[in-house]
């Protein structure tokens, strides 16, 4: 036990926040002194169930909560105000307003990929900038695209340096637990126009690289994949990227003998394992796709857009309060707690 907890609260029970609380649970320097919700649902009873106290953003609604059953600690305001660090975890767009309440508070805060580099000022990534992140006020955690991308991109860089990035992402149509989204039988263009999001978010933590991304939208709910192909600086080799990947501790290789071709045969596999929520943190690169001939790799990866980014709020909360100096030891830390092995020491 560490003499100090890192108190955090999660405004923002969903589909990341709910993972990210149980995260910071998990952690031996930090605790979650709150989760928030809207309404009363199925994630509210889940909260209650790991002990979490429960506030609400209209402090007016606390009789519908608590006539179903769900004890209301107090608003979030509240829980705001106690925490140290608060973890927005609330839908895209909605974030951003509540700045100016962490802004009064005088709190630090993190916020997800859904909304603009602006609303903090600083994109992190845990292996590309965790020491430009110490004692900020003020974080954006990027998205989980962009997430698998630095992680691998800034691998290749520093080892045969990245002339060019080419990646096409095709994302799944929703989460699985999201029942009124679609596409449920079409190709969908995200966007028709190139580059996607995702080349312009890279760059708002790794600057220096130049990268075109492209983005569509097909009918499942398990993973992203994303089709790479990166010119370097120097001669690339199958063996030296194999090698770059065991080595990081969030890059995953599916290796050849393991027979998998789908990302649905990745999650079970993560759910054999027994994986919380058969919940994949790292990126999911596989072995044999990895085509490496002077300068020009390319490789498929797949990326589960509801975890990926949860490691990378721990490590930002311990940059942002500096308990930890040191990017690569957070991680370890991080990791270890999760009981997170990558997924290629698994088979």
């Amino acid at each position: 036990m560490y003499d100090y907890m890192i108190k955090v609260a999660i405004n923002g029970y969903g589909t990341i926040g709910k993972r990210v609380a149980d995260a910071v649970a998990a952690q031996k320097d930090m605790k979650v002194i709150g989760v928030s919700k809207t309404r009363p649902n199925m994630e509210g009873f889940v909260a209650q169930q790991r002990g979490y106290p429960l506030y609400i953003a209209d402090i007016s609604k606390k009789a519908s909560f608590e006539k179903v059953g769900l004890k209301v600690a107090g608003s979030v305001e509240d829980m705001c105000q106690a925490a140290d660090v608060i973890v927005d975890a609330t839908p895209g767009d909605i974030g951003a307003t509540n700045k100016p309440l962490y802004e009064k508070l005088k709190k630090k805060a993190i916020w997800q990929g859904g909304e603009e580099h602006e609303v903090a000022g600083f994109s992190f990534n845990s292996s590309c900038n965790y020491k430009d992140a110490i004692g900020r006020q003020f974080v954006r955690v990027v998205s989980c695209n962009t997430t698998g991308l630095c992680r691998i991109i800034n691998e290749v860089d520093k080892e045969f340096g990245v002339t060019h990035v080419h990646a096409i992402m095709v994302r799944r149509g929703a989460d699985p637990g999201v029942i009124k989204k679609g596409p449920i039988d079409a190709t969908v263009l995200d966007p028709v126009t190139v580059p996607s999001h995702h080349g312009p978010d890279v760059l708002t933590v790794l600057p220096h690289v130049s990268i075109t991304t492209m983005a569509m939208i097909v009918p499942t709910t398990m993973m992203h994949m994303h089709a790479i192909q990166i010119t370097t600086k120097k001669p690339v080799t199958k063996e030296g990227v194999i090698a770059l990947i065991n080595r990081h501790p969030r890059l995953g290789l599916i290796k050849k003998s393991a027979g998998i071709k789908s990302t649905a045969e990745i999650k079970e596999f993560a759910m054999d394992l027994g994986r919380q929520r058969s919940d994949l943190f790292e990126n999911c690169i596989f072995e044999d796709s990895i085509y490496a001939n002077k300068n020009e790799l390319c490789f498929f990866q797949a990326i589960h857009q509801e975890a990926d980014v949860v490691v990378e709020n721990i490590d930002a909360i311990r940059a942002m309060t500096g308990i930890e100096k040191d990017g690569a030891t957070s991680v370890q830390m991080t990791n270890k707690a999760l009981g997170l092995v990558t997924i290629q020491n698994n088979h």
